[in-house]
């Protein structure tokens, strides 16, 4: 069954309409997402290289998890749950709501292709978690073909060769927050 979506209107508010993903994108309606930066004790971010069988930025790196919420859920359990999804840690523990650290929206507007208009409105999380490395996760084959960890050095340089899903808010946001603290 195809996952259905809120749809917003241009200030982000829910307009009361639910559509099918398919649908939203192929008529260009805004909707929400989420995107999740993990990163470890070391400052390292985990990035993951998207699926060749994504419609959309295959075999290009990512950041750690990204996804849609699903029709009437707020952003934070859709991060708990693409989380769950796409990247599992398998240390015995799992990720909680009050782990994450909301770090800012804001909205973009993409063409895919002729039947697919990506209009979103970002929702973008830290998150810190000690014990992680390449050994410890699993990942959902489907979404995702590999993984690992970078330092921000590292993601800017890959950036730079366009080997990275063109995120640049959120990258942006992330270089500013490692260098903080």
């Amino acid at each position: 069954m195809e996952e259905l979506l809120d749809v917003l209107d241009d200030n982000g508010i829910k307009t009361g309409v639910i559509l099918p993903r398919s649908e939203v994108h192929k008529k260009g309606l805004w909707h929400r997402i989420i995107v999740v930066a993990i990163i470890n004790e070391k400052n390292e971010i985990l990035i993951q290289q998207r699926s060749h069988n994504k419609d959309k930025n295959p075999d290009m790196w990512d950041i750690s998890v990204t996804g849609h919420l699903s029709a009437g859920q707020d952003s934070l359990t859709a991060a708990t749950r693409e989380i769950s999804e796409e990247v599992s840690v398998s240390l015995g523990y799992s990720v909680e709501v009050k782990d994450f650290r909301f770090m800012f929206s804001f909205r973009k507007e993409e063409k895919v292709s002729n039947n697919h208009l990506d209009r979103q409105y970002y929702d973008f999380f830290i998150l810190r978690q000690e014990g992680l490395n390449e050994n410890n996760i699993k990942f959902q084959t489907s979404e995702v073909q590999a993984i690992k960890f970078v330092t921000i050095s590292e993601l800017n340089d890959m950036r730079e060769k366009n080997l990275m899903v063109k995120r640049d808010e959120c990258y942006n946001e992330l270089s500013n927050y490692l260098f903080r603290i």
